[in-house]
This record gives C-alpha cells, sequence and structure tokens, in this order.
C-alpha cells in the first residue's frame, strides 16, 4: 500500500453483468407466463458489486474485466463509474457479447438467476494494468475469468498485497487450480461443495488451507453465518450472522467478499473483518441494496 491517507484501494477483478431483476410473486415452473410487479436493470456480477460495495462502504475501488461493444456493453461502465469505481482496466472487446442475467426474486427475498456468461470476450491479460496491484491495499478476484486471476494474483503475491477469491460455484478443476494462488478464500456452500466434493464444510476448509500459502478459509452459510478457519486453527470459527428479514438475497455474497476486502485493506484482524463483512452482506439481503459504512456501523 502507498503512504498516502487517502482510503485503501481494492481492484476487483471477473465478471460484470447486465442485471434484469424481475419480482415476482411465486417463481413458477414452466410452462408458465407471470407478471412482475417490479423490474430494474443494473450492474450485476461478482467483480462488479464487490467494487460497488468497497466505495459505498469507505473505500476506493478499481474494476478489471470485460464487456463486449454490445447495447449492454457500455451502460455497465457507465453504471460503475456513475458508482465512483475507476474503470480504467475495463476493456471493451470488438465483436464480444457483453454478460446478462435475469434475475427473479419472490417476495421472501429468494432468487432463481438466469445467466448468460457473455461470448466473444477472449482470455488475453497483457493489457491489465499490473502496475496499479503495488498501490493496492488488497486483490478481490472472482472464478468467471481465470486466467486474469493467475496473472493478478501472481502479482499482488509478489508485492505483498492479500488476495481474496469469490469462490461462488464453478468448475472444480477452476477453483482446485485457483485456490493456492489467492490467501483468503470465502466459498459459497455450492461453490466449496464444487471445490470439495463430498466433504463436509470443516474437511473443505482444511483441504484448502493445505492446498498452498493459504492464510484463511471460510464459507458463507446464510441464516448459519459464516464458518471460517484461519492457517494453524484446530478448529474453525463460527460468525453469526446479523438477523435480518430478507427482501432480495441477489448479491448478498458479492457486498460480503467487497466489504471483507475492504477490511483486509484497512489492516482488520480476521475476526473483525467477518463481523464486518457479514453485517454489510446482511444489510444487502435485507433491502436489496448495497449499503454504507454508516449503515453497517450502527448495526455493529
Amino acid at each position: 500500500m502507498s503512504g498516502s491517507s487517502r482510503p485503501p484501494l481494492v481492484i476487483c477483478l471477473g465478471n460484470v453483468v447486465a442485471d434484469h431483476t424481475f419480482r415476482v410473486e411465486d417463481i413458477p415452473q414452466p410452462p408458465a407466463k407471470v407478471p412482475a410487479r417490479g423490474y430494474s436493470i443494473g450492474p450485476g456480477g461478482m467483480a462488479a458489486n464487490a467494487a460497488i460495495a468497497v466505495v459505498r462502504l469507505g473505500g476506493r475501488a478499481a474494476f478489471w474485466g470485460r464487456i463486449g461493444d454490445d447495447l449492454n456493453g457500455e451502460p455497465l461502465a457507465e453504471a460503475l463509474e456513475a458508482e465512483g469505481v475507476d474503470v480504467t482496466g475495463l476493456r471493451r472487446v470488438p465483436g464480444g457479447r457483453t454478460p446478462v442475467g435475469a434475475v427473479l426474486v419472490d417476495p421472501r427475498g429468494e432468487r432463481t438467476i438466469i445467466s448468460f456468461r457473455g461470448s466473444g470476450l477472449g482470455t488475453d491479460t497483457d493489457w491489465l494494468p499490473l502496475d496499479m496491484i503495488r498501490d493496492a491495499g488488497a486483490l478481490c478476484c472472482d472464478p468467471r475469468w481465470p486466467e486474469g486471476v493467475t496473472v493478478a494474483a501472481a502479482a499482488a503475491r509478489e508485492a505483498g498485497v492479500p488476495v481474496i477469491l469469490d469462490g461462488e460455484r464453478s468448475e472444480t478443476r477452476i477453483l482446485v487450480d485457483l485456490v493456492p494462488r489467492v490467501d483468503h478464500p470465502i466459498f459459497s456452500v455450492p461453490g466449496l461443495a464444487n471445490y470439495a466434493p463430498g466433504r463436509d464444510p470443516e474437511e473443505g476448509l482444511r483441504q484448502a488451507l493445505a492446498s498452498g500459502p493459504v492464510k484463511v478459509a471460510a464459507v458463507t452459510q446464510g441464516e448459519k453465518g459464516v464458518l471460517w478457519m484461519a492457517a494453524g486453527d484446530d478448529k474453525p470459527t463460527r460468525t453469526p450472522p446479523l438477523p435480518v428479514e430478507a427482501t432480495n438475497t441477489t448479491g448478498a455474497g458479492d457486498v460480503f467478499h467487497g466489504a471483507y476486502a475492504l477490511a483486509m485493506a484497512e489492516g482488520m484482524a480476521v475476526a473483525d473483518a467477518m463481523r464486518f463483512a457479514a453485517a454489510a452482506g446482511a444489510l444487502r439481503a435485507r433491502d436489496g441494496a448495497t449499503p454504507t459504512r454508516a449503515m453497517v456501523d450502527e448495526v455493529l
């Protein structure tokens, strides 16, 4: 990190998605045709949501990723910039198609997501502004662009910058490859099941810690809170959830990861960082919107 008094910088690398969100009374089984009682469109995706969370929680964020030159692409760049996210590391790929999601949310806040992960975006990493990592307090990645994670995580490790991985559901081979490259893999329940098939959560966390120089491994478990272990721990620790009534759980995990990355950039102890991130994620699930720092501080 630089010696500046400015808020710490978190670089978020991975996915940005044009999320079309429909609020429905019930999520039907096909074939069906149902009316929506609400609709919105905005930036989504794991790394993009994390970047927005970093800014709203008082940090600085840069987003590194790719969009197409189609109708969905440029509005996402404009939306991220409007949130205060540095998008100089966002590449517009000629002929590429931007990721898109259709999100159905019921009155209980549960959601079904139909996602198109984009196409023609390439895997090239030569254009990444890796020199920025030296001035960052943390690097937060998702597994949707593994080639980018590999290159950026190596640069971050060389610079002594902590790397946080959003271990969301993905191909097992991708997670197995990426986890040893990072310092803090934080899984969703399905993501940990992909990473360590057939193992219980504690065994999965131990597998992650044993895979390389991993410092902390965790799994977010919704209403059960967060189960986590640091290297050398005899047993896992559970951070309890903030009791809220969820209205929309979309993006809650992404906000958790952004908040945790900011906490690492600020030098928080792991236990405090878990509480901070859990509160931010819970408020996102409660309100369907990413909270500010003042909101998180108030509930803590």
